[in-house]
């Protein structure tokens, strides 16, 4: 069985010849990085990219593959099966980093994203100071950047550079590839701050679906062009639209501004071939699962553990739902103990399928490397369990 094939019975509920996919769920923090070189992570296995979008070149960072090639060396120096990560970022942060003003304890500074940011030198805060988008006017300002960087970055040459050399190896089964979009939701929230796009919804809900509809435009051309390129199996969409408390919209929230533009996503995914199409959004979402699975998607990840989201329960009442992560990436942090208490909880979903466990977020600094690889031995064997109960 192919890495590739792996993966997508993994998640379609087969039993898999040997064992199930193994791999993690997100690439851990940058100090959780720097710990494991201090306690012995070889050098040549660290890669010199750990995030999507920090190269600022126009060329590199919308079609985005620079976490790909790194994480893949990375990963398979703790025996995960090679997954290729990519990116396909909206066409929004076109802007030049500039200093607005410095003082002796500060720096007001835009960023590449757009945002005007207070940094304080003698600490870590930085305080919001404005949006990228504040009034329609603004909004029709960044709509005439995103149609300049589309005309002059997504291109097919650029596609074939950053997306293509993956095709072969993924053609042949070599490696599994997962591409991450922007969510409609996250999207809004990105450029406006939260609490100026919760009020949208009520005051200026046509600005919000105007920009909604245009990354959908987006989507619908650049998206459908990398897929005939890459066709990749698993489509997973950035949407932190809850928090440790719930969801911070409703269901005809949802409807209207999410799940209004995903109906209309979908079908284009699957006319392409994508198998997975996975929701990414952390917290306690599991009131909205039902408007989710009315839009088309099939699952989830992370299952943020520490947020409530019990993936035993959730299993029990949506059986065909599919799920990356929902480890508790605190236990790994705890020892060998937690860390096989933690296999025991998660091992019925396992024996069921449709399920590839990992952390249910990026594994923090306070875990050990030596607890890490213990981790994810454990994983492998663990993986052996799946489909079992089929």
């Amino acid at each position: 069985m192919t890495n590739r094939n792996r993966i997508n019975a993994t998640l379609n509920f087969e039993k898999c010849a040997e064992r199930g996919s193994v791999l993690e769920t997100f690439f851990p923090w940058t100090k959780t990085i720097d710990r494991w070189k201090s306690e012995g992570l070889p050098s040549e296995f660290v890669p010199t990219h750990v995030s999507f979008g920090r190269d600022n070149v126009a060329a590199s960072k919308y079609f985005d593959s620079q976490l790909a090639d790194g994480s893949l060396k990375f990963e398979s120096y703790f025996g995960f099966d090679p997954l290729v990560r990519i990116f396909l970022n909206p066409p929004f942060f076109d802007f030049t980093p500039e200093v607005l003003e410095e003082t002796e304890t500060f720096t007001v500074a835009k960023g590449a994203d757009g945002w005007i940011r207070k940094h304080f030198k003698d600490s870590d805060v930085i305080e919001d100071i404005k949006p990228v988008i504040q009034s329609m006017d603004d909004w029709n300002n960044l709509k005439k950047m995103g149609d300049s960087v589309q005309e002059r970055f997504y291109n097919r040459e650029i596609l074939e550079k950053n997306y293509g050399k993956y095709a072969a190896g993924h053609q042949n089964g070599d490696f599994g590839c997962r591409l991450a979009i922007f969510g409609f939701f996250w999207t809004g929230f990105l450029l406006m701050g939260i609490e100026n796009h919760l009020i949208a919804m009520y005051d200026t809900p046509e600005l919000l679906h105007e920009i909604s509809e245009y990354l959908l435009k987006v989507y619908l051309k650049h998206l459908d062009d990398a897929l005939k390129v890459l066709p990749v199996d698993t489509v997973y969409i950035m949407e932190d639209l809850s928090g440790k408390n719930g969801p911070m919209i409703g269901h005809a929230h949802f409807d209207e501004f999410v799940g209004n533009y995903y109906r209309q996503l979908v079908p284009m995914l699957r006319q392409r071939g994508v198998k997975h199409i996975i929701v990414d959004t952390d917290g306690d979402f599991q009131s909205l699962i039902p408007n989710f699975i009315d839009t088309g998607i099939d699952g989830f990840l992370p299952m943020d553990v520490n947020a409530g989201m019990d993936i035993v329960k959730v299993r029990q009442e949506y059986p065909d739902l599919k799920f990356i992560g929902a480890f508790n990436k605190l236990e790994i942090a705890n020892g060998k103990d937690a860390i096989d208490r933690e296999f025991e909880r998660l091992m019925p979903v396992i024996r069921q399928g449709g399920f590839i466990p990992g952390s249910d977020h990026q594994v923090a600094p306070s875990t050990a490397l030596s607890d890490y690889q213990y981790y994810t031995q454990q994983l492998a064997i663990a993986m052996k369990e799946c489909g079992a109960d089929l």
